[in-house]
């Protein structure tokens, strides 16, 4: 991965955009792909299209390709200052699935927008809770919940709520980060590769010469809490064919029995979703275009609604050509995601064939 393409990727996952407050993330989108898509334009909810039209028809072509939407969910999992006491001392609650397990003693990053509501103030936080030495042996033995636990700001609660307004969102302290062989940590690649994957094969059409059909690359918003950015984008922008880039769970780490789970390597491939969520003819199709290209990959198995945008967009309208593609990810929803930067290019690229290989002919009706 070159290095303006790999600044992108951090600077997306260091991006503050818990769901419901995504603009930060979405504004880095609109900027990577200002001049490469033909329109770039965001939704009431704030959900980013950008679209590259289909090239002019070739001798022959009586209409354009199926059209492609392509999207990642820019939001990430997160928390909300719910109130604030006379000592400076925040309670919070989560946004999407925080895990309170892995809650106590992290930092944290509190955006406060009392100075400010468009240009909230960082303030550093930790999360708080009684040392071991203070909790009953019996208490020792559950997680502590969320409504149990508080962040110290380090401030006085005059000065707290001067800078701090409740609902201001609350995010995990830290970056990213390479290490090891290939691999990269950070707090939200789940699911800003997915955004990441989307806006770079939107490049890689556009330096091919185009497509033979419109090509959106879209950040949708709010996937944590109920997929609504997924549906929205499906039903306003109403592509043929959409398209998931996402995360899935990786097993290739001790405690996670395969049998149950599958098995899903970090750079052995992205995993190309196949199931009832999952067009079947799109899925050859995904398969194909791996092979074409000497691609790895892997299948990921999905007997049931994919709980990724994948789902809504199957649903819109009267049904849409339905994908998943799918990073294998190391420690989901944790401050320390992992995954392996061979496979985000891998998806680009089976991603960017399977698009270049669309004519009018295309059929995705199961037969």
């Amino acid at each position: 991965m070159n290095q303006k393409d790999l600044n992108f990727l951090r600077d997306l996952t260091e991006a503050p955009s818990p769901s419901g407050y995504e603009v930060p993330a979405a504004e880095l989108l609109r900027q990577r792909l200002k001049g490469v898509a033909d329109v770039v334009e965001t939704n009431v909810l704030g959900s980013v299209h950008a679209t590259l039209r289909a090239k002019p028809p070739a001798k022959g072509q009586s209409q354009p390709a199926p059209s492609v939407m392509i999207a990642g969910h820019i939001d990430e999992v997160g928390m909300m200052v719910k109130y604030i006491s006379d000592d400076g001392y925040i309670s919070f609650d989560a946004i999407g699935g925080v895990d309170a397990a892995i809650l106590p003693g992290t930092r944290v990053n509190v955006y406060g927008t009392g100075k400010d509501p468009n240009k909230p103030q960082l303030l550093r936080g930790v999360m708080g809770r009684k040392p071991i030495h203070l909790i009953d042996p019996d208490e020792r033995k559950t997680v502590t919940k969320i409504d149990k636990l508080f962040i110290d700001v380090g401030l006085s609660g005059k000065e707290a709520k001067k800078l701090i307004r409740i609902g201001d969102v609350i995010t995990y302290g830290v970056g990213f980060e390479t290490f090891g062989d290939g691999f990269a940590v950070a707090r939200a690649f789940d699911d800003k590769i997915g955004v990441w994957i989307a806006a770079r094969v939107l490049e890689e059409v556009k330096k091919a010469g185009g497509a033979r059909c419109d090509v959106i690359a879209a950040g949708t918003v709010q996937e944590e809490i109920g997929l609504r950015g997924g549906a929205t984008s499906a039903y306003g922008v109403n592509p043929v064919i959409g398209i998931s880039a996402e995360v899935g769970h990786a097993t290739d780490y001790p405690g996670i029995e395969k049998t149950h789970y599958g098995e899903a390597k970090a750079g052995a491939g992205p995993l190309l979703g196949r199931g009832p969520n999952i067009n079947p003819v799109l899925f050859e199709r995904l398969v194909a275009a791996a092979k074409k290209t000497k691609t790895p990959f892997q299948i990921g198995p999905e007997p049931r609604a994919t709980g990724t945008d994948a789902n809504p967009i199957q649903l819109s309208r009267g049904g849409k050509v339905a994908g998943l593609i799918s990073v294998p990810l190391r420690y989901m929803h944790t401050p320390t995601e992992v995954l392996k930067l061979v496979d985000l290019e891998y998806a680009v690229k089976i991603l960017t064939r399977f698009v270049l290989d669309l004519d009018e002919k295309a059929d995705f009706t199961p037969r």
